[in-house]
């Protein structure tokens, strides 16, 4: 997105040329919003180059304007995407992604949240987001769940530090489902869960998380997120870095039979 206010130059595309075909069949906004669940004023934003456009919404005005998919095949183009612009590339890359390595040091990854746990991570984000920001948002984060049993079957660990298990973000309810997923995960034969005890004195993962991905070309690469972005590593000696380092953490970290028993004495409160 520029750094100006005045729309993106697709937007503006993508409006005119909608507005010109609603137009040409001498249809008005309002009954346009009549025959497509998108009220009038969202319709003159998009026409406008205000707005994005949702995919639904381009699928739904070239129907009603029988565009014959003049409108639709722009949808990679203008559709509001789901994703910050600088996360997409990596969401991407872990749909293909033929092995995945997670290191979590202070939040459960996106992978293994359930959906009332999403909507409380992305409600404690500030600025604070809006309703239909955080609805969206969360239904992006559960869409990346496919992974998990995509076929063929993605290689998956993660290694979770305890305090993202102890943290009961959205209560002790929504915290004791999510660690009950936890545990339902475990169990399949693609995925290996590790938990890093606070008790573990010699400790790797210091300098924080990290994620290890191997792409369909066999080539692993390493990423990287903090406050404001991300970043890849892809020369040959920051991988074997990162590489070494996360085979360390999983070494210290429990593991999967006694990381699943940590889970289920937290649950019990035993822990």
């Amino acid at each position: 997105m520029p750094h100006n206010n005045e729309p993106p130059v697709s937007l503006k595309i993508f409006g005119k040329q909608s507005r010109f075909l609603r137009e040409q069949r001498g249809m008005t906004r309002r009954e346009l919003a009549a025959l497509i669940p998108y009220s009038e004023s969202q319709i003159a934003m998009v026409e406008r180059g205000e707005r994005p456009p949702k995919p639904g919404y381009v699928d739904a005005v070239d129907s009603a304007l029988g565009a014959g998919g003049v409108l639709r095949v722009l949808i990679p183009d203008v559709a509001e995407k789901h994703h910050p612009a600088w996360a997409e590339e990596y969401v991407k890359l872990q749909a293909e992604a033929l092995a995945l390595h997670v290191y979590c040091t202070h939040l459960m990854h996106g992978l293994l949240q359930t959906e009332e746990y999403a909507h409380a991570v992305f409600r404690c984000l500030r600025p604070s987001m809006e309703e239909e920001e955080i609805e969206k948002s969360v239904q992006a984060r559960l869409a990346t769940q496919t992974l998990l049993s995509r076929r063929p079957a993605c290689r998956i660990t993660f290694t979770l530090e305890e305090p993202v298990l102890s943290r009961k973000i959205g209560g002790k309810t929504f915290w004791e489902d999510q660690m009950r997923h936890l545990l339902k995960l475990s169990e399949l034969h693609n995925v290996q869960l590790q938990v890093m005890p606070l008790a573990r004195e010699n400790h790797a993962g210091l300098d924080g998380p990290l994620t290890l991905l191997e792409t369909p070309g066999h080539h692993t690469i390493g990423y990287v997120e903090g406050q404001r972005g991300s970043y890849f590593l892809t020369e040959p000696d920051d991988v074997s870095v990162l590489s070494h380092r996360y085979g360390t953490i999983r070494s210290q970290a429990l593991d999967a039979e006694a990381s699943r028993a940590f889970i289920q004495r937290l649950l019990t409160g035993e822990a």
